[in-house]
């Protein structure tokens, strides 16, 4: 955790190199408001956090400063709405606020004594608290009123994503796969394991269920489902293997209602049931078509967004640093 901390605070620091192109720390002036050099470090940090994880070097250099530069534009895009609240004469009634506040409270901190306690580890005051929440809420009421909630998405437009994107639709191969999974605590624990297996095959051959084996003895994250783990595809879009070789090869052999044999591989052992088997396809429009009208969905509103947000824009002073 130190380490992460002196690699993210080096990364972090690289902007404060070019101090010269801010003016005290100021990134820009939305109208009479500023956004800081500081907050918009805190609110990348957490993201920068978990980048540093797999990324080194360059790479994370970049990454952090792709995140700093979308952070800045979320804060002076609140900014931007903030000022339009002002101007606009909108009404906040303070029990609202108060309400929202004891709710936050309540839900995200689970009670006052913790919210003190997290608010000094931040560094910030109550009051800062409460104007937050303040904001919050005003950033959200207005995004609602703005972005059109209601849009409707005409069956010709999602046909017409569809006919034009159908290569995002293709299936590969997929077999309806149920597993029972054992744990291999150690390589002398193998062949004991084995054998376990072996026996819970047996009874399933004799007529025992497999859902119900998998429930009882299985080890596995699907164990309270049966063992079952859906429509599995044999390559997932990149064209990789969905399931590790060895385990794909023989889940893709087996013919529907068919078990394989037992697996042991690495610190597992393996039983496969494969109950269906469907060929590559490509889904057909009525399977997608939620789908379709959600991406559509999303694409209108941040296209409404995007507009009103360029409107905002033109009516208020804005100042990079």
């Amino acid at each position: 955790m130190k380490k992460i901390f002196i690699l993210l605070t080096a990364v972090l620091g690289v902007a404060f190199l070019s101090r010269a192109e801010t003016i005290n720390g100021i990134k820009a002036v939305v109208h009479d408001s500023v956004v800081t050099l500081q907050e918009v470090d805190n609110y990348t940090r957490d993201a920068a956090e978990m980048v540093s994880r797999r990324l080194r070097g360059a790479e994370l250099e970049r990454e952090v400063n792709r995140l700093r530069a979308e952070n800045l534009e979320k804060r002076l895009e609140n900014q931007l709405i903030l000022q339009d609240f002002k101007t606009g004469g909108y009404n906040f009634p303070e029990t609202l606020l108060q309400d929202a506040v004891d709710e936050e409270i309540r839900t995200g901190f689970g009670g006052r004594e913790k919210l003190i306690k997290t608010l000094q580890a931040r560094g910030m005051t109550y009051e800062k608290f409460r104007q937050q929440t303040r904001e919050n809420i005003i950033v959200r009421a207005l995004r609602g009123k703005n972005i059109a909630q209601e849009i409707i998405i005409s069956p010709h437009k999602i046909e017409t994503f569809y006919l034009a994107n159908k290569d995002k639709f293709k299936v590969a191969d997929e077999v309806k796969l149920r597993m029972i999974v054992l744990n291999v605590p150690s390589e002398a624990d193998a062949d004991s394991v084995r054998k376990r297996a072996e026996e819970i095959r047996g009874k399933i051959k004799e007529g025992a269920a497999f859902a119900e084996m998998a429930t009882t003895y299985s080890q596995g994250r699907q164990r309270d489902q049966g063992g079952d783990w859906g429509w599995v595809q044999q390559y997932d879009v990149d064209g990789a293997l969905v399931l590790r070789k060895e385990l794909a090869e023989p889940a893709f052999t087996l013919k529907p209602g068919e078990m394989s044999e037992v697996l042991v591989i690495g610190n597992s052992a393996y039983l496969m049931l494969v109950e269906d088997k469907r060929p590559a396809h490509t889904k057909a429009l009525n399977e997608v078509r939620d789908e379709v009208e959600h991406t559509l969905l999303t694409e209108e509103r941040v296209r409404i967004e995007k507009q009103w947000i360029e409107r905002l824009k033109k009516k208020t002073f804005i100042r990079y640093f």
